[in-house]
C-alpha cells in the first residue's frame, strides 16, 4: 500500500496500522495539538482540519486521510509564525482556562471563518449553540469562548508596578491557542511502554485465582501485575499535608476487590493494543461476596463488612457498621430551640453522584534519568495531577524510596475540578516501572474515568429548621449521610468540611449535627469543587426559603436577618475552628446586589403564554483554604540578563494561578509579568507545596510568593545601595534598573555584581506560607427562569452572580472562574448524574450518556465582585475558585419552588421530573 499525507504543510508517508484513528497517527508523529477528551467524537478536543472540513480525529479513519492535506492547531499560524486571526482573537479574548479543549474550539471557529461569503456557508457562525454543537468545554463556561468568536478583547496591557487588578493574559496564552503547551502526555518517550488495566465485573469478590498464562504469551506484553506483585501496604488515594485526615484502606492491587471498575490487573507492553489484549486473556477466579450500594443499608444491623478486617489502626471509624468517619455536635438545646419556633421546616434532600469530567483523563508517564552527582538513576513521574509534592511523598512511602530518588512533575495539567488531588494512577505506573526499569505510561480512557476514577460525594440531607414570627431563627438540626463508596478517600473529610461553614453563616442559638460518611459497594467518591459544602448548602438554602415563605417573609429579608456579620464568631455544631476569621466582610453587600437585580430585572416580560415564570436567591460561605495548614514554599531570584524567575510548586489547570503569582511578583519588583519566568509544579523546583487544591492558589501559593518577591526588593535594594554607595532610600527600583539618586543601575549590572563579589544570595530570596490563620468568601446567585408546566422545560431568563473574592487580582481570569464555576454547578443541578445499576456497575461511562453542559445550555452570568479588601490574604484577595459551585443548585430550585409551587428536593433537576411532579400537582396522572 502507497500511503502519503501533507501535515501542516509536511509530507508523510508513513502506512497507519489496521484501523487506526487519525488523532493516535498524528499524536504519533509529534502534533500534541490533538488532544484526547472522549475517544467517542463527542467533546471535538481532536478536531482537525482534512482538505479544509473539520473532522473529529478520533473518528476518521487515518487511512482515509491519504492524499489529503491535514492541519492542526499547530499549522493554523502562517509559516513566518503569524497567528491566524482565529488564534489572535482567542488570545486576545483570554477564550480559554485551561485551554485542553481550545485546539477543537479554535479548529471549528477557523474552518467556519474560511466558510465566510461562500456558497458552503450556513450561518453557523451567527448561531454559535448549533456550531460548536461537538466541542465541550468544562472551564469557561463558554462566554469567553464567544467573545473570542465575536472579537470581544479583554486582555490589558502590562504597565510596570501596576499588574495586581489589571487583566493580563495567562502566560501560556500562545502557546495554549497554538497547540504547543505541554500537558502529561505530550512528550516522546524513548522506549516507552503502555499499560491497561483489568477491572472488576463484580461490586464485592474474593480474588481466589488468578491465571496469567496467557497474557504473557501475547507478543510485546512485557508483564502482568496482580495482588501478589503489590507491597501488602494499605494507604489512601487521597491527598492531604496531612495523611491522617483520610482512612487507610487501599492497596495498590488487593486480593478483595470492593467495587465494578476497581483493578484487578496490570499489563505492560509495547502497545496499548498489546496491553488490551492481554487483560483480555486473564482468567481470574472470583468468590462473588455479598454487596450493599446504599449507604442506610450499609449502617444497617447485618449488612455486609466492606472492610472487614480493618478499623481504628486505619483510621476507620466503625467498621463493622461501614462508617467511615463521623461526627456528632451540639450547640445549645435544639429541643428548646424547636419549641419556641413559630414556624418549622423539616425535609430531606438529595444530591446526585457528579463527574468532574476534565478533558484531561487521569494518567501519568514513569521513567528514569540520570541522578544529577552522576550515580546512578532516579524515577521521575510526569502527572496529569494537582498534588505533585504529596504524590511524591506518597509513592516514597509505599516502595521505600528516598525522596531524593523520586521527582514528580506535572506538566499543565488538562482541568482538576478536585478530581486530581488524588493518586489513582502513580502507584501502579510506578510499581511497573520498578519492576521493568522501563518508561511506562498509563492513560486513563474517558469510560475508566467514570467507573475507575472518583466522583462527587452523593449526600442525603434530612433537615429541621424553625424561625420565630419575627422571622430569626432559633434552631437548626440536620442529620447528613455522605456516600463515599467502595473507599474512604476524603470521604471523613468531606463529611466535616460539608456542617462547617454551612451551619455558621447562619446565627441561631441552637444548632445540632449528626453526620456519617458511609462506605458502599460503589465506584469511589473523592474531592469535589466545594467539597461537601455544595451539597449541604443545598438542603440549608432550600429550607431557608421555605421557612421565609410559611412567614409571609420575602426570602431575602429573612437571609438578611439571619446571616452572620461582620467579626461575628462562627459557630458551628462542629465546633469553632480557631484559625477561621471574617477578614472581611462583603456578604451584605452580595445580597444587596441580588437586592438590585430584582428590582430592575424584566426578563419575565418576554415569555410564552402559559409558561410559569419565578425568581430564587440562594447564598454560600467557604473557608479561603483547607483546615490544618496548607503549605508553600516560593524563591523569587534576579537572572542574568535583568529578568525575573519564580519557583513555585503549585499547579496550573486553568486556576490561573500562574498569571496572579506573575501578577504579584511585578508588583511588588516594580516591573511587568512578561519580564518574569516561572518554574512551577515541579519538585525539584521548591521545598515544599501541598498543592493546588481548597482555592489555594492564590492565598497560600501567592502570599509565599508576595513574601519571596517583597523580600527580594528589599535586599535588591539594600544591594543597589552599596553597590553605588548612595543612601537607601535614595534607590528606586523600576523595571529593568535602579535609579539611584540620578545614577541608572541595571539590573544586570547588580547580577554581575553579586556575583563577582561572592553576594549571589542577595539576589534570591526565599518566601513561605502556611495557609493560616484563614479567611472566608461569600458567594450569592441569583436566578430568573421560565417553566413550561406541559412539557417541563425550563429556560433561564437571567443569572447574577455576586462574588466576594476581596482585592480581584485578574478580573478577567476571576470572572471566569466565577463563570467556569456556575455553568458547572448549573450541570449537576440540570442533568448530570453518575448512575449506578443494581448490580453496582456505572451506566453512564460516556459523555453522550452522561450529558455535560454544552454551548446550548449555559446562559451569560453577570458577575459582579464586591468592594472588599481581605486582612489576611496576599494584597487582600481571597479565593474564588470553588465557591461559586456552592449556591447555584438551591438558587435555581428556589426560582423553581417560585415559579411552580413545588419543592424539588433532588437534584438533578431533570426535565422529565419537573414535568411529572407537575402533572401529579395538577392531578393529570394517577
Amino acid at each position: 500500500m502507497s500511503f502519503e499525507i501533507e501535515v501542516n504543510r509536511r509530507p508523510f508517508d508513513a502506512e497507519p496500522r489496521p484501523g487506526q484513528c487519525l488523532r493516535t497517527y498524528l499524536r504519533e508523529r509529534g502534533w500534541f495539538g490533538v488532544k484526547k477528551g472522549c475517544d467517542a467524537g463527542d467533546c471535538g478536543a481532536c478536531t482537525v482540519h482534512v482538505d479544509g472540513e473539520p473532522v473529529h480525529s478520533c473518528l476518521y479513519p487515518a487511512v482515509r486521510a491519504a492524499g489529503r492535506q491535514v492541519t492542526t492547531v499547530e499549522g493554523l499560524a502562517d509559516p513566518g509564525g503569524e497567528l491566524h486571526p482565529v488564534q489572535r482573537k482567542f488570545l486576545e479574548a483570554q477564550g480559554f482556562q485551561c485551554g485542553f479543549c481550545t485546539a477543537g474550539f479554535l479548529m471549528t471557529t477557523a474552518a467556519l471563518e474560511a466558510e465566510r461569503g461562500t456558497d458552503r456557508d450556513d450561518g453557523k457562525l451567527d448561531d454559535l449553540p448549533r456550531a460548536f454543537k461537538g466541542n465541550i468545554c468544562r472551564c469557561t463556561g463558554y462566554r469567553a469562548i464567544e467573545d473570542a468568536v465575536n472579537g470581544v478583547k479583554h486582555v490589558e496591557r502590562p504597565c510596570a508596578g501596576e499588574a495586581v487588578g489589571r487583566s493580563l493574559g495567562a502566560p501560556a496564552g500562545p502557546q495554549v491557542v497554538t497547540g504547543t503547551a505541554r500537558y502529561t502526555f505530550d512528550v516522546a518517550v524513548p522506549g516507552l511502554l503502555h499499560m491497561k488495566l483489568l477491572r472488576s465485573p463484580h461490586a464485592h469478590a474474593r480474588i481466589t485465582a488468578i491465571d496469567t498464562t496467557d497474557a504473557l504469551q501475547v507478543p510485546g506484553v512485557h508483564a502482568v501485575l496482580t495482588h501478589e506483585d503489590a507491597p501488602d501496604v494499605l494507604y489512601s488515594s487521597a491527598r492531604h499535608e496531612h495523611p491522617t485526615e483520610d482512612p487507610d484502606d487501599t492497596r495498590v492491587l488487593d486480593s478483595v476487590v470492593r467495587y465494578v471498575g476497581q483493578r484487578v490487573a496490570a499489563v505492560v507492553a509495547d502497545s496499548e493494543g498489546a496491553a488490551e489484549e492481554g487483560c483480555r486473556r486473564i482468567v481470574v477466579t472470583y468468590e462473588e461476596l455479598p454487596y450493599v450500594l446504599d449507604p442506610e443499608a450499609a449502617m444497617a444491623p447485618g449488612a455486609p463488612v466492606i472492610h472487614a478486617g480493618k478499623g481504628p489502626d486505619q483510621r476507620i471509624a466503625r467498621v463493622q457498621d461501614n462508617v467511615a468517619g463521623e461526627v456528632h455536635g451540639e450547640i445549645g438545646d435544639v429541643a428548646a430551640g424547636f419549641a419556641e419556633a413559630a414556624v418549622i421546616h423539616e425535609e430531606t434532600y438529595r444530591t446526585q453522584r457528579v463527574q468532574h469530567a476534565s478533558l484531561e483523563t487521569h494518567g501519568c508517564v514513569a521513567y528514569f534519568e540520570p541522578r544529577e552527582d552522576g550515580t546512578g538513576e532516579r524515577i521521575t513521574v510526569r502527572s496529569s495531577t494537582q498534588t505533585p509534592f504529596l504524590t511524591r511523598r506518597a509513592l516514597c512511602a509505599l516502595y521505600g524510596l528516598p525522596e531524593e530518588d523520586v521527582r514528580v512533575v506535572a506538566g499543565r495539567v488538562g482541568g482538576g475540578f478536585g478530581g486530581k488531588q488524588e493518586m489513582l494512577t502513580e502507584d501502579i505506573v510506578v510499581l511497573a516501572a520498578l519492576k521493568l526499569r522501563r518508561p511506562v505510561k498509563l492513560e486513563y480512557t474517558r469510560a475508566e474515568q467514570f467507573y475507575g476514577a472518583t466522583t462527587r460525594h452523593p449526600f442525603t440531607i434530612t433537615i429541621k429548621a424553625g424561625a420565630r414570627a419575627d422571622g430569626t431563627l432559633s434552631a437548626i438540626q440536620m442529620r447528613v449521610v455522605s456516600n463515599t463508596g467502595a473507599y474512604g478517600n476524603h470521604g471523613p473529610a468531606v463529611m466535616f468540611h460539608s456542617v462547617g461553614e454551612s451551619f455558621a453563616v447562619y446565627r441561631a442559638p441552637h444548632k445540632k449535627v449528626d453526620a456519617f460518611s458511609v462506605y458502599t459497594n460503589a465506584v469511589p467518591a473523592g474531592a469535589f469543587r466545594g467539597y461537601g459544602l455544595g451539597q449541604v448548602t443545598f438542603a440549608v438554602e432550600s429550607a431557608m426559603d421555605e421557612l421565609a415563605r410559611q412567614l409571609g417573609m420575602d426570602p431575602l429579608v429573612f437571609r438578611e436577618k439571619n446571616i452572620i456579620g461582620a467579626g461575628e464568631h462562627m459557630l458551628s455544631p462542629i465546633g469553632e475552628e480557631e484559625d477561621l476569621h471574617i477578614a472581611s466582610y462583603g456578604l451584605a453587600q452580595c445580597l444587596a446586589v441580588v437586592r438590585r437585580a430584582i428590582a430592575e430585572d424584566t426578563s419575565h416580560e418576554q415569555v410564552p403564554p402559559g409558561w410559569l415564570t419565578g425568581q430564587g436567591t440562594a447564598m454560600s460561605m467557604i473557608a479561603t483554604g483547607p483546615p490544618g495548614g496548607h503549605y508553600a514554599d516560593a524563591t523569587v531570584s534576579l537572572l542574568s540578563d535583568g529578568t525575573y524567575d519564580i519557583a513555585v510548586g503549585t499547579a496550573e489547570f486553568g486556576n490561573g494561578t500562574t498569571t496572579v503569582h506573575k501578577q504579584i511578583t511585578a508588583g511588588a519588583l516594580a516591573t511587568t509579568a512578561d519580564r518574569i519566568a516561572i518554574r512551577q509544579s515541579d519538585t525539584d523546583v521548591v521545598r515544599h507545596d501541598t498543592g493546588a487544591f481548597g482555592s489555594a492558589g492564590t492565598v497560600v501559593a501567592g502570599k509565599a510568593v508576595l513574601l519571596a518577591a517583597t523580600s527580594l526588593a528589599e535586599r535588591l535594594k539594600t544591594f543597589a545601595a552599596r553597590h553605588t554607595g548612595v543612601a537607601r532610600h535614595l534607590c528606586r527600583l523600576g523595571a529593568e534598573a535602579f535609579d539611584c539618586a540620578g545614577r541608572l543601575v541595571t539590573l544586570k549590572e547588580l547580577y554581575e555584581a553579586a556575583h563577582a563579589s561572592g553576594r549571589a544570595s542577595e539576589v534570591s530570596a526565599e518566601g513561605h506560607w502556611g495557609g493560616s490563620p484563614r479567611s472566608v468568601a461569600f458567594n450569592a446567585q441569583w436566578f430568573r427562569i421560565a417553566v413550561d408546566p406541559d412539557t417541563g422545560e425550563m429556560r433561564i431568563l437571567r443569572s447574577v452572580h455576586a462574588a466576594d473574592a476581596g482585592k480581584v487580582m485578574n478580573p478577567m481570569q476571576c470572572t471566569g472562574q466565577v463563570e467556569g464555576g456556575v455553568a458547572q454547578a448549573l450541570g449537576a443541578t440540570l442533568f448530570e448524574t453518575v448512575r449506578v445499576d443494581e448490580r453496582g456497575e456505572v451506566t453512564t461511562a460516556a459523555f453522550r450518556r452522561y450529558r455535560l453542559p454544552q454551548y446550548a445550555d449555559v446562559p451569560r452570568t453577570e458577575v459582579h465582585f464586591m468592594e472588599t479588601l481581605d486582612a489576611i490574604g496576599p494584597l487582600g484577595a481571597k479565593s474564588m475558585s470553588e465557591s461559586p459551585f456552592n449556591p447555584v443548585a438551591p438558587a435555581f430550585a428556589n426560582a423553581l419552588r417560585d415559579a411552580t409551587g413545588v419543592r424539588f428536593t433532588e437534584v438533578p433537576l431533570t426535565r422529565d421530573r419537573v414535568w411529572l411532579k407537575l402533572q401529579q400537582m395538577r392531578g393529570d396522572l394517577s
